[in-house]
């Protein structure tokens, strides 16, 4: 089968399209036809040897899915062969004709979900719900400060955060990124670097701070945003693009008894009951129309080089696809 393959850690030049064996399902198994491939930012830490949970390489990249099952192995009986479905593979394997998922991991895509819509989903809405419930437990009424709120999973804390009847405020590093939050619901999104979060902070919330604080670039953002949430109140980090967070987390949460969670998606229990509330949540906003993953752009499978490029531009509001097989 073809695949994108990162034969080491390093630059756009080490994703190559290779000749690679294709995956049996193996027990607990399912292979996937692949139709699309979600781009998250953990393809580019992947790429570059730098994300948190070690891969061994070579490595085909890619973390979420959607396309036909074509074969099942023993005990799965969740799924059959011809089915439409999505998948998440923590390990990668996206970027490839074929795919293979534990079953507990795979999505069944209903009828007026297309393929596109299948593979722009599990990972960001999905991390963007658990923050919000099974971590953050959000209750109507509070404050939700969303750093890179313009992004993939900023965009979709946002709306999942009004749809509970939270009030947002959100960050952007790039002029022109405020548009999409805005139109979803936040109130207030301010240009990091040139515009004060802190101060806006405790404005909207009359000198309180928000309770809780969701951050995707860590370094100084991450050190300063301590400041900006209340007493009590929880930061969770999911990334750390702008560099790693300074060694003095324990000092920064001290002063205000804060709490402090290091999410993947993946440590979610995919056979308990916060996994199927927030599939449940998520595909109700998906059908109502009241969530929303805009695709940006597709790029072919020989133009996974380009879509990294894309990423890291921070030009991005919204979703980046690789199309495989289409459909």
């Amino acid at each position: 089968m073809k695949a994108v393959v990162v034969m080491q850690p390093g630059g756009l030049e080490q994703l190559q399209v290779a000749e690679m064996p294709a995956p049996e399902p193996g027990p607990g198994g399912v292979v996937i036809d692949v139709a699309y491939c979600g781009l998250n930012w953990a393809d580019r830490m992947i790429r570059l040897g730098t994300y948190p949970h070690p891969f061994k390489y070579p490595v085909i990249p890619g973390l979420e899915v959607s396309g036909v099952v074509r074969s099942v192995g023993a005990g799965v009986t969740r799924v059959k062969p011809g089915d439409r479905v999505a998948g998440f593979h923590e390990k990668g394997g996206g970027y490839a004709e074929q795919c293979r998922v534990d079953q507990d991991w795979v999505i069944p895509v209903p009828d007026w979900m297309d393929f596109q819509t299948a593979a722009a989903f599990p990972v960001q809405a999905l991390t963007a719900w658990h923050m919000l419930h099974t971590v953050g437990h959000l209750k109507p009424g509070q404050w939700v400060l969303i750093h890179a709120i313009g992004g993939g999973v900023g965009l979709n804390c946002t709306q999942l955060a009004v749809h509970a009847g939270a009030h947002v405020l959100g960050t952007v590093g790039t002029p022109g990124k405020q548009a999409l939050p805005l139109q979803y619901g936040a109130a207030q999104v301010l240009l990091n670097g040139s515009e004060d979060f802190v101060a806006a902070a405790l404005a909207h919330t009359g000198g309180r701070g928000v309770d809780l604080l969701i951050d995707s670039l860590g370094a100084a953002t991450l050190d300063r945003s301590f400041d900006a949430v209340r007493k009590l109140g929880h930061i969770i980090s999911i990334g750390e693009a702008e560099g790693l967070p300074y060694q003095n987390i324990r000092e920064r949460l001290l002063p205000r008894s804060q709490t402090f969670t290091r999410l993947h998606v993946g440590h979610i229990d995919p056979k308990g009951q916060d996994w199927a509330d927030g599939l449940a949540d998520v595909m109700a906003g998906l059908h109502g129309g009241w969530l929303n993953v805009p695709v940006q752009k597709v790029y072919r499978l020989d133009q996974a080089a380009e879509m990294h490029a894309h990423i890291e531009s921070r030009q991005l509001s919204g979703k980046l696809l690789l199309e495989v097989l289409g459909g």
